[in-house]
């Protein structure tokens, strides 16, 4: 049966590409008002074809923002699993729009790879499960198991609803297990299983000095200068090892065990002299620089600004200084918690002679990690393998994806991220593309993976 519907793909592949190229060409940016009737087209879109293939179900529910999409099809029986598909259909803003080299809302096929927004961030990737549901559905006439489907438009601006509609409607939403497709793979052919992901917490914080600029010479020497304070600060935060030296920053992170060590050590090393332009890697003493991104957690600043920014020199004390950090965690660590001992660190080490005024980052979220042994896992390596005739391997990501964290909190399910971008698909900017390959070895991987979850017990 398994080959019936791959058969199907391969012989609807032009008309499946034709109904992706018409719901990357909506131009739905969740960020702009002005595209408020275009994120709705989009909802539309993908109801629709819910809708056309056979969904029992397939409505837009409406949210205090975007609408999200839900849809279901439970004909495999009270016996049979049940999958929670997410995914989301909104999209970055295009900008700057004069480095696309074609239009990023009129799909273009390139030397291998659809250019457009959303080709990977998500819309391709969600419009592939689309196109496998369909050719289950016109080959057998069913789906191998019970789908539910939660396709949003707010994703891009921080699933702002989405939280309060997981909790409020538990049993729309309840499944036995998840399944995202909204990640990447470490390299162009190389099948990777996503068992892990970083928890986020940041804030921003100012140093107030005189109530306003300050001429240096009259000044210097009386008055603290809030640049170089924010300088003793933020030197504090970190020491040359680049072990974090906040109070309690690591009392609950989970050691890294050698059976991980060693799954990490089997994913292909990035090359990040050559891909960053730095002169050397540097990480936390003791670990690796793939143990570090993927398993450690991290404190960085992302952003600093005081004084005088134009041409030239302008001799003054800057009134104020200011710092942007973030932190990506890992299970055991609490953001809020986290927060806390971080700005407990900044107010010990704030000098005399200047205030220190901090702003939470609302946005948090706990890391997630699932058994990369579960059977959910490991059907899916295989299906990977089957399809990209390459051995996956595991990694855990250094981002973050908040609706994972989510899901899990609120329904305690194994969540399976089986995602098929690429480092070179340049997510968020311009020129997002995906490689056509990846369409069809991708959708080739999900027809094994349904199968097989559908032939065994979970």
């Amino acid at each position: 049966m398994t080959e019936q519907v791959l058969d199907y793909l391969k012989k609807h592949r032009e008309k499946q590409l034709n109904a992706l190229y018409e719901f990357l060409s909506i131009p739905s940016v969740s960020t702009d008002s002005t595209y408020k009737e275009d994120v709705t087209k989009a909802a539309t879109y993908v109801k629709d074809y819910l809708n056309d293939i056979g969904f029992d179900k397939a409505e837009v529910q409406a949210t205090q923002g975007h609408p999200l999409v839900y849809g279901e099809w439970l004909g495999a029986g009270e016996n049979a699993p049940t999958v929670l598909f997410y995914g989301h259909y909104d999209v970055q803003p295009a900008d700057p729009l004069e480095l696309w080299d074609s239009e990023p809302f009129q799909p273009e096929e390139r030397d291998g790879r659809l250019y457009a927004r959303g080709s990977s961030d998500d819309k391709g990737q969600v419009f592939m499960h689309l196109a496998v549901f369909e050719a289950f559905m016109k080959t057998e006439g069913k789906l191998p198991i019970n789908v539910k489907v939660c396709i949003e438009g707010e994703e891009e601006i921080g699933s702002e609803n989405l939280y309060e509609i997981l909790n409020e409607k538990k049993e729309q939403f309840q499944a036995d297990f998840a399944l995202i497709s909204d990640s990447g793979m470490v390299a162009e052919d190389q099948p990777t299983i996503l068992y892990g992901l970083k928890g986020f917490t940041g804030l921003e914080f100012s140093l107030h000095g005189p109530v306003n600029d300050l001429h240096s010479g009259m000044y210097g020497g009386a008055v603290r200068n809030p640049a170089t304070a924010m300088a003793h600060v933020l030197a504090s935060l970190k020491d040359e090892n680049e072990v974090v030296q906040v109070k309690g920053f690591y009392d609950q992170v989970e050691p890294i065990s050698q059976a991980e060590r060693e799954l990490i050590a089997e994913v292909p090393s990035e090359d990040y002299v050559t891909s960053t332009g730095i002169p050397e890697t540097v990480s936390e003493q003791g670990y690796t620089a793939k143990e570090h991104t993927m398993a450690r957690p991290t404190l960085e600043i992302n952003g600093l600004y005081s004084g005088y920014q134009g041409e030239g020199t302008k001799t003054i004390i800057p009134a104020t200084a200011t710092a942007k950090i973030t932190c990506r965690l890992v299970p055991g660590q609490e953001p809020d918690h986290i927060q806390d001992l971080v700005i407990k660190h900044l107010e010990a080490h704030t000098p005399k002679g200047v205030r220190i005024e901090v702003k939470k980052e609302p946005l948090s979220a706990k890391a997630y990690k699932v058994d990369p042994d579960h059977s959910l896992i490991k059907t899916a390596a295989e299906s990977y393998t089957k399809a990209f005739g390459k051995e996956t391997v595991y990694v855990r990501m250094g981002g973050s994806i908040p609706v994972v964290e989510w899901i899990d909190a609120i329904y305690q399910m194994p969540i399976v991220l089986l995602g098929f971008g690429t480092p070179n698909d340049r997510l968020h900017s311009p020129n997002e593309s995906f490689p056509l390959d990846n369409f069809t070895k991708g959708m080739e991987t999900l027809v094994h993976y349904w199968s097989s979850v559908r032939d065994s017990s979970i």
